[in-house]
């Protein structure tokens, strides 16, 4: 066991939690030499409580979902490929640590309000993804280490939080065993959700995973952190989700980008990990790493809840308090900046409508829905329906279905809807999508299951769905309105982002919040409706409003001491795993992966033979794309539902496919050809090059064409002409989706300029060879008035070599003239800026693997 306060030194109560968890992982996994240097800098860190010192953090394990690893272990499916044609054992490109899946980014609503909404669902959901879980299947077989969670067992960060975490890690037999903190790390930007009950872990992308996966430990500057003083506790009525999203406009707007969160402070005692958890969950929201609350009672009430031992639930009480990780509310550690925040000043919110961090009182909702009329205000609508209709009411994402009491509240303000006689709008698509198959357990044990049913919400499966945009068809009255632009549906959900197309590419405006609010709003079925002030309905000529329908804080107390049995947790999970399609699934033998030509889910991708490091010298490029600010990785590389009328869906039908049974986005995302053209296919985004040209479309200079992004980059590309894209602020935002990066490489991108860039997708760009250029000069400059024809000029060898000090860029006009632009490169530490130098992931991983010298051999 390491003794962090021996390793801090005196005064060691003033670094936060987080910094003591690094100071424990450097100090067991790093070498000799490198341990004194880092732990140094981290004892250092509390002088100006800032560093830009580089560490390696080391995790014990790492987590997946079905949509990020697909394109990692296609990656290492055709790296083997390269080794084995080079004459080296292609199952030595196997993972070093153990690395859990869960297959949870696929199901899709495709049945609902109905009771056996869940078994239809995750039938359709196997049939459409055979082939690509087929190759899961083949890579847990073949390559140690990889372990599949099979549909219907959950989320996989609830998951994480009910049977994967232990807080605490024992190593060895009884004479030599080893303790220490559980610290990892996942390709899900919501990761920190586990940092709810005290284990350290952070989203990463899936490249940077890629290299994690082989035993390297992942760089990272010793952090700012920000501390969240809580103080109060949440009034009743009030749910973590309100806690949620004041959280994530405070910090959004305070900047925390890169920065790690603690929460501290007498508030944190009242809050239980469920609604922690939802709180931490939110980190990719309000910018930050981390969301991370200190191990204490509350932990360990919820290991209790959730049925682990009690030897084990001693063990983390024990070492946390010797170890200097027990949180205490009185504790003062020193943070970069704090921010207080005051728990019974908070009110039922809401966020939208279109970004998580613009918060606002429900009462507000009409007003931002002002912003956002129908296309067609004087359009033909269906029989009643609003100008503003609830197309989707959705309790779904880990964020907020984990905890049982939103679902208990939910459920009651269900049950007392029901005794009103109250139903949905028959044009609003409802259903249930828990975090756990445990919840289906103590949802029917509190007497709720069927209230829920009768209202519309039916559980319909036990994965992202709605949340990741796989909510499946709208109603035929919301598609029909919408197509006479009468309309402008609204989407309502307890996720985590309303970015415009994120959860059906057919909705742009759409609003975050609790559960129990997402039932009232389906009631109600219009979205421009002060539920704080008017009627959800009238009922014999009675006003049946919010109030009638809002449980009180005992209710749901009451409920929930009898709901909740810690053997429905272990005992659930065990029993959706036993899932017969997933078993029926069969994996091809070989430690190659027999790719099909004919495929159109799984392709070897181009970049597994890279060998080319980062470009040099200067090259001037065309922009391909100028894009304004908040182009998140959903507008890059959409997950949703590949539109029937689309190139994309032109290019799969030509190949054999059902244009009615395209399935979504993140399905194909093990086949590059589809992904590529897939890229920047969202219909909120604009082109600054070709604001009026349709989606996905592009200016292509030399011709003056407009054409699709990817022709307009095969063009370029034969030319010989390298392209960049040009951005705002927060450039990818967003899911830690790696095919962000990895389709602009396949465009021929080889730099992004922006003003600013999220964290998770600047290292997904790194890690593609891609330049990732921070504009550092005034609020406006010659990238702004960039047109077609105009060139930019990248020095990329000064900018490599040069120091973090301003570099410049030049615009050189189609007439002639020019400006210089300063920026500076986005790398923070001598990883990064070495991966940037070797042209990336890939080509790094495989200067390791290969002999020296290492071209491969001719081969099949």
């Amino acid at each position: 066991m390491v003794d962090i306060p021996r390793v801090l030194g005196p005064g060691w109560q003033r670094w936060p939690f987080v910094l003591r968890l690094l100071a424990e992982n450097v100090s067991r996994c790093a070498s000799a030499h490198d341990r004194r240097r880092m732990v140094g800098a981290i004892r250092d860190w509390i002088t100006d409580r800032s560093s830009t010192v580089e560490i390696g953090f080391t995790p014990g394990r790492l987590l997946m979902h079905d949509t990020t690893s697909t394109p990692a272990l296609v990656d290492m499916a055709a790296m083997r490929d390269r080794l084995a044609r080079g004459g080296r054992d292609p199952a030595s490109m196997s993972p070093s640590l153990p690395v859990e899946i869960s297959v949870d980014h696929s199901l899709a609503v495709e049945v609902y309000g109905r009771k056996d909404a869940a078994g239809l669902n995750v039938r359709e959901e196997v049939r459409r993804n055979r082939e690509r879980y087929r190759f899961l299947k083949w890579a847990a077989r073949e390559m140690g280490n990889v372990h599949i969670n099979p549909p219907g067992t959950g989320i996989m960060h609830t998951i994480n939080l009910e049977q994967l975490a232990t807080v605490v890690e024992t190593r060895g037999g009884s004479g030599h065993r080893t303790v220490h903190p559980d610290m990892m790390l996942g390709t899900d930007s919501h990761t920190p959700m586990i940092n709810g009950l005290g284990v350290l872990g952070w989203g990463i992308g899936g490249l940077e995973a890629e290299t994690v996966m082989f035993g390297m430990p992942t760089s990272l500057q010793i952090p700012d952190v920000v501390g969240v003083e809580l103080h109060g506790r949440l009034r009743p009525g009030v749910m973590a989700t309100d806690l949620a999203l004041v959280v994530t406009e405070r910090l959004r707007s305070l900047g925390v980008t890169g920065a790690f969160v603690e929460f501290h402070g007498p508030g944190v005692t009242t809050l239980t990990v469920g609604e922690r958890a939802a709180v931490a969950n939110m980190a990719p929201e309000f910018g930050a790493t981390t969301g991370y609350f200190p191990v204490d009672e509350q932990v360990l009430r919820y290991l209790t809840l959730t049925g682990r031992s009690h030897q084990h639930i001693d063990l983390v009480e024990a070492y946390c308090r010797k170890a200097g990780l027990w949180g205490d509310p009185d504790a003062t550690p020193e943070y970069t900046r704090t921010v207080r925040i005051d728990m019974d000043a908070i009110s039922t919110s809401a966020a939208g409508p279109q970004r998580p961090q613009d918060h606002l009182p429900i009462s507000a909702i009409p007003a931002a829905l002002a912003n956002h009329p129908a296309p067609c205000p004087g359009a033909d609508r269906e029989r009643d329906l609003p100008t503003h209709p609830v197309a989707l009411a959705s309790i779904t994402s880990c964020t907020n279905t984990t905890d049982p009491r939103m679902l208990i509240a939910a459920g009651l303000l269900a049950r007392r809807a029901r005794e009103y006689g109250l139903v949905p709008k028959r044009w609003v698509k409802t259903s249930l999508a828990p975090g756990s198959p445990a919840a289906a357990s103590y949802l029917q044990r509190a007497g709720l299951s069927e209230d829920l049913s009768e209202t519309g919400f039916d559980i319909v499966g036990f994965g992202c769905a709605t949340c990741i945009g796989n909510s499946g068809p709208l109603t035929p009255e919301i598609e029909r309105a919408q197509a006479r632009g009468g309309v402008r549906p609204v989407a309502i959900l307890s996720g985590n982002r309303n970015f415009p197309g994120r959860v059906h590419p057919d909705l742009d405006t759409g609003f975050l919040m609790s559960p129990p609010m997402v039932v009232a709003y389906a009631l109600a079925g219009d979205a421009d409706q002060d539920l704080t002030r008017e009627p959800i309905t009238v009922r014999n000529g009675r006003e049946i409003g919010l109030a009638d329908l809002w449980p009180s804080h005992e209710e749901i107390d009451e409920l929930l001491s009898v709901a909740l049995d810690a053997q429905d947790f272990g005992r659930e999970f065990r029993s959706a795993a036993r899932n017969r399609a997933w078993e029926a699934v069969d994996a091809p033998p070989g430690a190659r992966f027999p790719w099909d030509p004919r495929s159109t889910v799984l392709r070897p991708p181009p970049f597994a033979e890279d060998r080319v490091g980062a470009p040099s010298g200067t090259f001037a490029a065309h922009p391909l794309l100028v894009l304004g600010d908040d182009v998140t990785t959903d507008h890059i590389s959409p997950a949703s539902a590949i539109p029937r009328e689309s190139f994309v869906a032109d290019f799969l039908v030509e190949r054999g496919e059902d244009r009615d049974d395209l399935n979504v986005f993140a399905s194909r995302r093990g086949n590059w050809e589809v992904m590529v053209r897939g890229a920047f296919y969202n219909h909120a985004l604009t082109n600054r090059l070709a604001p009026e040209a349709p989606t996905a479309h592009t200016v292509h200079a030399p011709s003056g064409e407009t054409v699709t992004v990817w022709e307009a980059a095969q063009r370029y590309s034969a030319e010989g002409t390298p392209v960049v894209i040009i951005a705002g602020e927060r450039f990818g935002t967003g899911s830690s989706r790696d095919w962000a990066a990895k389709a602009q490489k396949l465009l021929g991108v080889r730099a992004v300029i922006a003003r600013s860039f999220e964290r998770i997708h600047r290292t997904n760009l790194i890690g593609m060879g891609i330049l990732p250029l921070v504009r550092t000069g005034p609020a406006s400059d010659g990238l702004d008035r960039v047109a077609s024809g105009d060139r930019v000029e990248v020095p990329v060898a000064e900018i490599m070599a040069g120091p973090d000090a301003d570099m410049r860029v030049r615009v050189v006009t189609v007439s002639g003239g020019q400006e210089d632009v300063s920026v500076s490169l986005a790398v923070e530490t001598a990883s990064e800026r070495e991966i940037l130098a070797k042209g990336g992931v890939v080509p790094s991983l495989m200067e390791r693997l290969e002999p020296e010298g290492g071209a491969p051999s001719a081969g099949p």
